[in-house]
């Protein structure tokens, strides 16, 4: 087995076992503690290069136990609470509606909905930002979008803004300091979308989850920028051409796309693991699909990751 696949694998089963213990309140873990040392990737990445030129057991030993002793320190960081605000905290601040409620706030349900103007949402963007946070698509609606949340910790918002034909939906979480979160977690979110629109989805979070089928929905665009997180995407044909570029740190990347559509990837992931069955390299860093050339539909895929996992599978 390849190392970066090792390595790979590691790093996931990391990533998902602090999340679960976190998830049933077994440690309490703050991201934010350890996103200041992320130079111990670069010394990771320096140990595979030194010590495994020539892909020997040593070398590979050594990479692998330099990797396991990195994330222990990591995990140890991670259970201590940040000290200082950062300059996210900051910049996010201001401009977004805050509601001031006490702490016991675990288990709360919010229920946020938008009324669906077919005249006026002709195309929508729907921009998702929170961290913690599991994210599932749910099916549709009548509205234009509803979303369920099981509240833990943070605050939640949805706004809409209007511009020309296009409606611009931004669903945010917070903390109760008005901070964006990108640490704690647990909170769970259902989304239900309407069909008719065409959509443009954008999310930006720390760690989290996300489920979302959208092979039922006009997808023009789904673009992810996040941490540590793991993606289950998949998209449809019911537009000529789609878009998805996802930006990620370490993370367990699913797409799923339609056998008919031609499909292109560009790829720039460093040491993480790809599978793309059934896409034919053209190229350093672009894969695609035999019917390419002469699908009517197509797909256009942007990766760009550090140490994640990204899968592609035609259905």
């Amino acid at each position: 087995m390849k190392l970066d696949r090792i390595m790979w694998g590691i790093i996931l089963l990391f990533v998902g076992g602090v999340l679960l213990l976190e998830n049933f309140n077994v440690i309490d873990f703050y991201w934010r503690s350890v996103w200041r040392f992320w130079p111990v990737f670069l010394i990771i990445a320096g140990v595979n290069i030194l010590f495994n030129r020539k892909q020997s057991q040593i070398g590979s030993a050594i990479s692998i136990g330099v990797l396991v002793v990195m994330l222990g320190f990591l995990f140890y960081k991670g259970q201590q609470p940040p000290e200082h605000r950062n300059w996210i905290a900051d910049n996010f601040r201001g401009n977004i509606d805050i509601n001031d409620e006490d702490e016991n706030i675990e288990g709360q349900t919010l229920n946020f909905s938008e009324p669906l103007d077919i005249d006026t949402a002709r195309e929508v963007n729907l921009n998702i930002s929170g961290g913690g946070t599991s994210f599932e698509l749910q099916g549709e609606t009548d509205s234009l979008i509803t979303a369920s949340v099981n509240r833990k910790q943070g605050n939640f918002t949805l706004k809409k803004e209007m511009t020309d034909s296009t409606q611009t939906l931004t669903f945010t979480m917070q903390d109760k300091k008005g901070k964006w979160s990108m640490n704690d977690g647990g909170n769970d979110v259902d989304f239900r979308l309407n069909k008719s629109p065409v959509w443009r989805v954008n999310m930006s979070m720390g760690a989290g989850e996300v489920d979302f089928d959208l092979r039922d929905y006009k997808i023009r665009a789904f673009r992810f920028d996040g941490g540590a997180a793991a993606l289950n995407i998949t998209v449809g044909d019911l537009l000529p051409i789609t878009d998805v570029v996802v930006k990620t740190g370490v993370a367990d990347v699913k797409l799923n796309i339609p056998a008919n559509s031609g499909c292109r990837i560009t790829s720039k992931t460093g040491l993480s693991s790809k599978d793309f069955t059934g896409f034919t390299k053209t190229g350093n860093d672009t894969y695609e699909t035999p019917n390419y050339k002469t699908a009517a539909n197509k797909i256009f895929i942007n990766f760009d990751g550090g140490l994640s996992n990204f899968e592609v599978k035609r259905y």
